[in-house]
């Protein structure tokens, strides 16, 4: 069930990047109702993901992928500058997000341990 989870994960984040990118490029009215409608289908799916994944593990893989994309087309769509401290603290998201996961698995194992 939780590889169930993991898709609807994937869906969320990706569908994230696409309102994201539409918020920089919107011009029209409908335009924006499709990036509406976008976000109104990733949130579902990201609600979907919390019912059979932690919450909080779900929720930091969708902000970290949401911050890295979205610093990431800046720097390649749309003309942004890099910089050292903006791939170190990348960085640290990313560590941080796999640091998080990798906890959560073992506090899962440990409570099944005890029972």
């Amino acid at each position: 069930m939780a590889g169930k989870g993991w898709m609807y994960v994937a869906l969320t984040c990706a569908f994230e990047l696409v309102w994201v990118y539409g918020f920089n490029v919107a011009s029209a009215g409908w335009h924006w109702a499709l990036i509406v409608a976008v976000i109104m289908v990733d949130f579902q799916w990201l609600a979907r993901a919390c019912r059979t994944l932690p919450t909080g593990t779900v929720y930091a893989v969708f902000a970290a992928v949401g911050t890295l994309g979205a610093a990431l087309m800046d720097i390649l769509l749309f003309d942004g500058h890099f910089s050292m401290a903006k791939g170190i603290f990348m960085a640290v998201l990313v560590v941080g997000v796999v640091a998080l996961k990798l906890a959560d698995g073992r506090g899962a194992e440990g409570a099944a341990q005890e029972h």
